[in-house]
């Protein structure tokens, strides 16, 4: 992803005149990225997108670094993140660096009074628990358990939640989040051996023209603060758009594993990936099956990036007591592996259940403080056996 995608009404040629039924002229619009050489979409608005009524006082939500510089494994409890009414402040930052967030959110109701803009970074948006729609200019994506939404920097959004309860792993990516280029052709087509093709991407549909005047609150993130600005028209006022730049939706539980007969690198289970980070989806799968195979990873020195991995659901065979929501942090240049007992458990078992989310940064991360509130204290010393002294 992506490739060329159009909905609604679009004129034969881009950058001409394209009339309503009154004579008056659509308003066209160039979504894009890296200047005018990445990835775009032109849309077709009723009304200029550049009416703004008034704009308010920015505040920030900025991180607040409590470790600067880590050398040590820790983890945390993602599910003890204090739940929100308000989406914007549910997002609570757990780790960053210059090239990504890595957010936790329990947003308990619909941002049903403004819509949202990062226009700082693409998001890439987990949910863990929820389900509800995702409502753009390009049209809605319905969502529920297991989805990764894939938010362009730039779009307008609001999302409509269908209860209460939801848990979303937020990413944002100072860069675009695209597919691995080894999984692709010189013209873009996932091969034969990636491990998902075309099929399995879920693009906005249902595009809805909304032909309001009045006042619409925009929240707009810019460089860690939040702009409050209202509009003269509604933002989905989208008559017709096409192109390469648009949000997308993917299942993890789409992702088809690859399997080896002795244990394969994690760089198998890559999904997605940004300047300075990978994202790797660990799914249920057969395990290895030579006669004499270790399952259970092998230890590994993280030398070259960090390793964060986001626990889902099943039995994650390689640690022992986590929980659902758990963050585990290795950082790079200390090794790290299977806990104790884990190597000899995996031995003469055929499949795994595990479902769970990996983040490799390749430079450090900061810890926030409010990773701080939910960390699991000690665990760096959970590689000891009960022989061993603590």
């Amino acid at each position: 992803m992506p490739s060329y995608y159009k909905a609604g009404t679009i004129p034969a040629k881009r950058h001409t005149v394209f009339r309503k039924k009154d004579g008056s002229l659509y308003h066209e619009e160039l979504f894009g990225t890296e200047g005018f050489s990445g990835v775009s979409s032109l849309v077709y608005h009723l009304n200029p997108p550049t009416m703004v009524k008034q704009k308010g006082e920015p505040y920030s939500v900025r991180p607040v670094a409590a470790m600067e510089d880590n050398m040590q494994a820790l983890s945390f409890k993602g599910f003890e993140v204090v739940a929100e009414k308000d989406y914007i402040k549910s997002r609570k930052v757990i780790f960053f660096n210059d090239d990504l967030q890595v957010s936790m959110a329990a947003p308990t109701a619909s941002a049903d009074e403004y819509f949202f803009k990062n226009a700082d970074a693409d998001e890439l948006i987990f949910v863990h628990e929820g389900d509800g729609e995702l409502k753009t200019p390009f049209g809605t994506l319905e969502f529920g358990y297991g989805d990764y939404l894939v938010i362009p920097r730039g779009t307008v959004y609001q999302v409509k939640f269908n209860s209460q309860k939801n848990r979303w792993l937020i990413i944002e990516s100072y860069s675009p989040v695209e597919t691995p280029p080894r999984y692709r052709n010189e013209y873009g087509q996932l091969l034969e051996h990636s491990p998902f093709c075309e099929r399995d991407f879920r693009l906005p549909d249902n595009l809805e023209t909304h032909d309001e005047k009045g006042e619409f609150n925009l929240m707009i993130k810019k460089r860690g603060l939040i702009y409050p600005y209202v509009y003269l028209s509604h933002p989905f006022d989208v008559v017709g758009w096409d192109g390469f730049n648009y949000p997308y939706a993917f299942s993890i539980f789409n992702f088809e594993p690859i399997t080896g007969r002795i244990h394969m690198p994690p760089p198998i289970h890559q999904t997605f990936q940004g300047n300075g980070f990978v994202i790797c989806s660990f799914v249920p799968r057969l395990y290895d099956y030579h006669p004499e195979a270790i399952p259970a990873p092998y230890h590994h020195s993280n030398i070259d990036s960090d390793e964060i991995l986001y626990y889902v659901d099943g039995d994650f065979m390689s640690r022992n007591n986590i929980e659902k929501g758990q963050f585990t942090l290795h950082p790079g240049g200390i090794p790290h592996g299977p806990h104790p007992g884990a190597i000899e458990r995996s031995i003469g078992k055929k499949s795994t259940e595990e479902l769970a989310v990996m983040i490799d940064p390749f430079r450090p991360v900061k810890v926030t403080k409010e990773a701080l509130k939910i960390e699991v204290k000690d665990y760096y010393k959970s590689w000891l056996t009960e022989e061993e002294p603590a």
